[in-house]
């Protein structure tokens, strides 16, 4: 009974769980943006190729 009052008023179990909860936001706006994402970052690297062709 000691160990779960301790665990309770312990904050760091409180970062972990706000930790996880970012990480699902974040991979949830991953997947909904996925088609844009990978558009950009193809424009980006094709600009990157079709310059550095002129250095």
């Amino acid at each position: 009974m000691e160990t779960i009052r301790q665990f309770i008023a312990d904050e760091d179990a409180v970062g972990v769980v706000e930790i996880i909860l970012i990480l699902v936001v974040l991979i949830g706006l991953v997947i909904i943006f996925k088609s844009q994402l990978t558009t950009l970052v193809n424009n980006i690297f094709n600009k990157i190729t079709s310059q550095s062709s002129t250095i």
